[in-house]
């Protein structure tokens, strides 16, 4: 009983195709049927918040670009930041200490400081939730349509401002 009422549950992916660039393109050869510079795929919208926005046309390709960046910078952190270190724990059977914070961690660290200076605490913490922790808009804003549309600007502002900063930005 309990594995048809999980059969008749609504999905949380919804497929779309989209286009995008071919990986195995070569540029040493003319662009024809067996070497296409673009090849269809199939994505799920639904995969993060960025992705639905994007689907929807309220972001374009920079500000995508520029959430894709601060996510992987948010995810290098260890999403909220680094762990504490017990330096009190004993390592046994010949275990390593852990490494407390790898240089990885500490770029993206500096890079983040960065964005914060430049969008300031609440635009900062607007970009978190939404590109780094991949909340909703009706999450962070609430079901007011005002509210989501007002974050969503705001989203939008901010990430062409990363966009820049970072020379992500496509002409106008």
């Amino acid at each position: 009983m309990a594995f048809f009422a999980a059969m008749s549950a609504p999905s949380k992916t919804k497929l779309r195709t989209v286009t995008v660039p071919n990986p195995y393109y070569s540029r040493a050869h003319p662009a024809d049927a067996t070497n296409p510079p673009t090849i269809p795929a199939v994505i799920n919208v639904r995969e993060s918040a960025v992705t639905t926005l994007a689907t929807r046309g309220v972001l374009d390709a920079a500000q995508v670009a520029a959430a894709n960046r601060f996510r992987l910078l948010y995810e290098a952190m260890g999403g909220k930041g680094a762990g504490a270190i017990d330096c009190g724990r004993e390592h046994v059977d010949g275990g390593k200490a852990r490494e407390p914070i790898t240089e990885r961690q500490l770029g993206a660290g500096q890079e983040l400081a960065r964005c914060r200076a430049l969008l300031g605490v609440r635009l900062y913490r607007l970009v978190s939730a939404v590109a780094g922790e991949g909340r909703s808009l009706h999450e962070v804003a609430g079901h007011n349509k005002r509210a989501r549309l007002v974050a969503a600007d705001c989203l939008r502002w901010a990430l062409d401002d990363l966009a820049a900063m970072w020379r992500l930005a496509t002409r106008r």
